[in-house]
């Protein structure tokens, strides 16, 4: 039986002798089925054509995305620190010289993901390193295609995962949306990585907010407010989005501030005669 990988989306699934009829992640509508229809994949044939690149972003954060890109072709991160590592947000292909790499760094104390479309391989990822927790928010419980005792749910609005490593619920994309703060990084100024759920936009001046960003489905003013509003008690100059190259590197705290504002003033129709 193999675990079988939504191709568009990057989920496993349960080991089973067929591929599901469909993906459950690609079927609603924060996401999409592909026009070439539903593809399937497994773990060995992902590695076998593809491996895990890495970046240092700062001192203490690495990125980690698989070449050529892979289904939404996010990469994650590593946070290190010295209370223990985390793996923030999860991508489909897990090998041997990416497990080799983290353990040289000492390993994973736990992996926190954002939000159901970066699941991906969370129990391989959890098992290469001892069954490390995968903490999820409970708030989106019912995506989770494939339960394994290593998943833990955190609820409320805030947990600290480690001294300076705190998990935030910011909703918007998914109810259960979180971003990461980080108190130590930007030489103490603070980082927040924010998935998705803030995204850093293509000018890497502004973050933007959708319920589907394939699909083009905006958030209510409310829910972007939230956003802000989760954050609003962390101090952060800089935010990691979820590529490689979608990071605001300074003054991010402001400028997330600023774009909640443009936001909602959209939303209210501010730019409707140009």
């Amino acid at each position: 039986m193999h675990a079988f990988i939504c191709t568009a989306c990057g989920m496993q699934y349960p080991p089973s002798e067929r591929p599901p009829a469909a993906c459950t992640i690609c079927t609603e509508e924060r996401q999409f089925v592909p026009i070439t229809g539903q593809g399937w994949t497994t773990l060995e044939a992902l590695a076998a054509g593809r491996f895990n690149a890495w970046r240092q972003h700062e001192p203490g954060l690495l990125g980690v995305g698989t070449q050529p890109a892979f289904a939404i072709g996010q990469r994650a991160l590593l946070l290190s620190t010295p209370a223990g590592n985390v793996l923030w947000d999860c991508i489909s292909l897990i090998d041997e010289a990416t497990v080799t790499l983290i353990k040289g760094l000492g390993g994973l104390e736990a992996i926190a993901i954002s939000h159901p479309h970066f699941y991906t391989s969370l129990v391989e990822w959890s098992r290469a390193f001892g069954g490390v927790p995968v903490h999820l928010h409970a708030d989106d419980e019912r995506w989770i295609m494939r339960p394994d005792p290593c998943i833990e749910l955190w609820r409320g609005e805030t947990l600290e995962l480690l001294p300076g490593v705190t998990l935030v619920r910011g909703g918007g994309h998914f109810p259960g949306g979180a971003m990461l703060h980080w108190a130590a990084g930007a030489e103490g100024r603070g980082v927040v990585l924010s998935s998705d759920i803030a995204t850093v936009a293509m000018d890497r001046k502004s973050f933007s907010f959708m319920r589907s960003y394939p699909n083009l489905i905006p958030l209510s003013a409310a829910g972007v407010r939230a956003i802000g509003a989760a954050l609003a008690p962390f101090a952060f100059d800089r935010v990691y989005g979820h590529f490689f190259d979608r990071v605001v590197p300074t003054g991010a705290k402001a400028v997330l501030e600023a774009s909640v504002e443009r936001y909602v003033a959209a939303l209210g129709g501010a730019y409707d005669r140009g």
